[in-house]
């Protein structure tokens, strides 16, 4: 058994006073214990304020590389579209092992920003002429390994992706590296089982509504087993929404909502663009939002309608999507700051029983998180994971607060990073601001990086 003694602890009720946590060896919490005096705890060791590791529920691991190289404009508007296809150029030559390489940088760099799990919508799965690797979940399990290494817990979500838009499209050539039909999908799930453990889950995600039909994601649904979680994105930009509505008479929410069982185990990424029936559809099939506003702000999606979304009782949760930024803190920053923005007022983030919009977004983002990913993460309780970050107390900006001040000022005062230690599964992976493994990491990244441009 281990144990680490927090003078201050976030737990599921709120923020409580000398608390005691236990874990057995499989990184599983056992006790978690308020109110101990610290004689009792003399031999364990002492932080002055812990809380659970934030979920990031949407990554495109190898997008990391891609960040900062598409901040040039063309010769005419750029938009989403047009950074998808430089996105398509760079994913055409990049091979396992880079994969592997990249991914192990973005999440060396997520713990240290206080991430402790994440949620890989992967969809780079043939090599670049097409065919299929040997080993089917060949890149798949290259980005666990890049889990492994880090420590990170992941929830693995491999993509179908048959068509390049609605009424099934044909797809393009530069989209063959990415091309899975609900078999493919299905063995790839079926070969990542072995993997499967404390640490790792394995759902699926269907990359879209232009991506994939109805007919495929109920042929997955069948026989994936029930628990496991199923993501997609949705409703992200206006042109997609009015494609849809060309094709179907129906916006994308609307017609998966009509067409697909959707229900708690779904993820609906971004879902930027809805009705109020919409918002109310969601929230009422119990499915999460899963938001990702730097992404959608260096895309220019436009922004989520949160403010409805929570009073009609909606889960959400964050993910920081094409890693533009690494940092739980900036996606919750700027999820609430946009909603200041849209509505031109303050403290929008917070609920009647609920007033401190750190505390709100924290927990909220918490919880739905811990649901998209499937894994028993997202509190300091028996039974959770073991995953939780050490602020660092020595920072100025956490001087003379009340413990009601905390995670405001964490969220949104400065920008040093105040996460100090981080642990996944009763682990430690980042002391004193650093991962165990970050020069090893950095150097195969910066090796990786040399590789690629040489194809650019």
């Amino acid at each position: 058994m281990s144990r680490l003694y927090a003078r201050q602890a976030l737990l599921e009720d709120g923020w409580q006073r000398d608390v005691l946590l236990e874990w057995d060896a499989q990184g599983t919490l056992t006790a978690v214990t308020a109110n101990v005096s610290a004689a009792a705890a003399a031999d364990v060791e002492q932080v002055q304020y812990a809380l659970p590791g934030m979920i990031n529920l949407h990554s495109h691991s190898f997008q990391r590389a891609l960040g900062g190289r598409t901040e040039k404009a063309g010769d005419g508007q750029d938009s989403f579209w047009t950074w998808r296809d430089l996105m398509y150029r760079f994913a055409r030559n990049i091979t396992p092992e880079h994969i592997e390489a990249i991914a192990a940088q973005l999440f060396s760099e997520c713990l240290r920003h206080g991430y402790t799990s994440v949620c890989e919508f992967h969809y780079v799965q043939r090599a670049p002429d097409g065919a299929m690797y040997p080993r089917v979940a060949e890149t798949a399990e290259r980005v666990i390994a890049a889990a492994r290494l880090t420590g990170i817990g992941i929830t693995m979500l491999p993509v179908l992706y048959s068509y390049s838009g609605f009424g099934e499209s044909p797809l393009k050539a530069e989209q063959q590296r990415f091309r899975t039909d609900a078999q493919d999908v299905l063995r790839i799930v079926e070969a990542l089982e072995p993997l499967r453990d404390g640490q790792t889950e394995v759902g699926v995600a269907p990359h879209s509504l232009r991506a994939a039909s109805a007919a495929q994601i109920n042929e997955i649904l069948l026989t994936l087993p029930k628990q496991r979680p199923v993501h997609i994105h949705i409703a992200e930009q206006m042109p997609e929404v009015n494609q849809s509505l060309e094709w179907s008479g129906r916006r994308p929410v609307q017609w998966l909502l009509e067409h697909v069982p959707v229900d708690r185990r779904w993820c609906l990424i971004h879902a930027t663009h809805l009705t109020r029936a919409e918002v109310d559809g969601i929230a009422g099939s119990g499915a999460v939002a899963g938001l990702c506003p730097t992404t959608e702000a260096n895309l220019g999606d436009g922004l989520f309608p949160f403010e409805e979304f929570m009073a009609a009782g909606g889960r959400f949760g964050i993910g920081s999507d094409s890693h533009i930024s690494q940092g739980a803190v900036e996606e919750l920053r700027w999820l609430e700051y946009g909603q200041r923005l849209l509505h031109q007022r303050r403290n929008i983030a917070v609920s009647k029983q609920q007033r401190n919009v750190g505390d709100y977004l924290w927990q909220g983002a918490l919880q739905g998180g811990a649901q998209a990913s499937g894994r028993p993460v997202g509190a300091l309780a028996p039974g959770k994971r073991a995953d939780l970050i050490v602020l660092d107390d020595a920072h100025p900006a956490l001087f003379g607060l009340e413990l009601d001040e905390i995670l405001g000022c964490f969220i949104f005062c400065g920008n040093d990073n105040l996460v100090r230690d981080v642990m996944v599964g009763g682990q430690w992976q980042v002391r004193d601001g650093r991962h165990v493994a970050q020069q090893a990491i950095a150097a195969r990244f910066r090796q990786t990086l040399a590789e690629l441009k040489e194809f650019r």
